[in-house]
């Protein structure tokens, strides 16, 4: 394909292109060994990748896409005015425009994205159409899972996906749009028939600073002319605030306000949640979910408005939240023949915390055993309101490292604690987090339940600038031999 090709696919951004070529690959990693590539410099909060252009066309780039002229190269530049939306246009007409080619629909929110894209899938599959799944867990082609690399894949590597999905006869991709990818353009030029509003709680303000900043993201994903309809939790105070700015069509879902979708009847056990599902105060159907809590309420009529909005009819939407049995890291119950649970959750920010041990204390038999930490390098303010959350809802937590990065681990943890010791929540600190599992499994007793809360489904634990292979699953099994 030709430079100017791809170059014309973002011309709105283009300000002067110097020569044409033919490309053959795409990237943004200078170390990419290509063949006839085009490299991007990414301009970034910590590198600039116009440092590492000559990198880029020793390893085989024959042109770049700048966001400022670089002398002393003899190959075609494309000068550029915002780099990021350039590459995700650029990606799309490299790959043929894939995200054409299917019905996309894209969920954000602070929590609950991951599990409501399986629970749409399950949906659709349900009503017999092909599913793509895109998100924190990684990538679905129908059955086929790949490893992901990012909650919401950067451009070049989303359209090649979505390239796949299209030669595997996938109809309808679900897949999360995170705060961060909506920011950095990596969704620019996608079209999404529906985007769902989870909602919003405090997370990510390392990056985003103040909360307003971080719904303002979350905002101008549905106000930017990205999503052509709407699903918004009418029970979040940013739901309605949203609502008020929308100029597209929408159906509200929730509990305790008015919503179009609504569950009542609800009833929570160990076993799972039963409810009816409400439409339009019109019809009402009942619904027996094999996932835990009263999130997942909520996760539920988040996906069964989603899938009203395309057409799938209200059986269908039943069968298909019924016959989802389990998200992988998400309030996941481990096969461990225990007298005692363990379950490990991704809840690494406050109101996740909070959620998950309220909804197990709606029906343990014993006590409350968490085992968690705070991710190093990320927003410092969550972590004492977490240890407070802790203390005031389990009966014994346990802290101790999450992904340190290259944060000392024991400042994590000593802010932490600051939180924990404003209540009567009895604790201690294990740094290492396997030590700190083992110690949470020892001292559990029948009717107990343990969580483990914070990493979820990942396989490593960030140490030093190091990912190290930690998957929580092998360790409690192989503790427990």
């Amino acid at each position: 394909m030709l430079l100017s090709k791809l170059a014309k696919a973002a011309e709105k951004y283009v300000i002067e292109i110097s020569g044409d070529c033919k490309i053959g690959q795409i990237t943004q990693d200078s170390r990419d060994r290509t063949q006839e590539g085009l490299f991007f410099c990414i301009s970034g909060a910590h590198f600039d990748a116009h440092r590492f252009a000559e990198d880029a066309i020793r390893n085989g780039a024959v042109a770049l896409v700048v966001t400022r002229k670089l002398a002393n190269f003899a190959v075609p530049q494309v000068l550029v005015s915002n780099d990021r939306a350039a590459m995700a246009l650029m990606a799309a007409e490299f790959y043929g425009q894939p995200a054409k080619k299917l019905r996309i629909i894209g969920i954000t929110g602070t929590k609950g994205k991951t599990t409501t894209t399986y629970f749409v899938k399950s949906i659709l599959e349900a009503a017999g159409v092909k599913a793509g799944l895109i998100g924190t867990t990684g990538i679905m082609i129908g059955n086929q899972w790949l490893e992901g690399h990012l909650t919401t894949p950067d451009p070049i590597e989303l359209h090649s996906i979505l390239k796949k999905m299209v030669d595997a006869g996938v109809q309808v991709v679900c897949m999360e749009a995170s705060a961060h990818a909506i920011s950095m353009r990596r969704v620019e030029g996608v079209r999404f028939e529906v985007g769902c509003f989870t909602n919003l709680s405090q997370d990510h303000l390392d990056y985003f600073e103040t909360m307003d900043k971080y719904f303002l993201a979350k905002q101008t994903f549905f106000t930017s002319g990205l999503v052509q309809n709407a699903a918004i939790n009418a029970d979040s105070e940013a739901g309605l605030q949203l609502i008020k700015e929308l100029n597209i069509p929408f159906t509200k879902f929730g509990i305790s306000e008015n919503a179009d979708v609504f569950a009542r009847d609800i009833e929570i056990t160990e076993e799972g949640v039963h409810f009816s599902l409400c439409l339009w105060d019109a019809e009402s159907f009942p619904v027996q979910l094999k996932l835990m809590g009263m999130f997942n309420v909520y996760n539920a009529l988040s996906a069964a408005s989603i899938c009203l909005m395309i057409g799938i009819v209200p059986q269908d939407i039943v069968q298909g939240l019924e016959q989802l049995h389990t998200v992988p890291g998400r309030a996941e119950v481990l096969d461990t023949n225990t007298p005692y649970k363990v379950l490990i959750d991704y809840s690494h920010s406050p109101d996740a915390m909070e959620n998950i041990l309220n909804s197990v204390r709606d029906f343990v038999h014993g006590k409350v055993i968490v085992v968690f930490g705070c991710g190093g390098d990320r927003d410092k303010v969550k972590r004492p309101l977490m240890g407070e959350i802790a203390g005031k809802l389990a009966d014994y937590s346990i802290l101790t490292s999450d992904n340190p990065r290259m944060e000392d681990p024991y400042l994590i943890l000593s802010a932490i604690e600051k939180g924990i010791k404003t209540t009567q929540g009895v604790y201690e600190v294990i740094e290492n987090r396997k030590d700190a599992i083992a110690k949470a499994l020892s001292i559990a007793k029948s009717g107990d339940i343990v969580i483990l809360a914070g990493k979820g489904d990942e396989t490593y634990q960030e140490i030093k600038g190091v990912k190290r292979n930690f998957n929580e699953k092998q360790i409690v099994k192989e503790l427990l031999k």
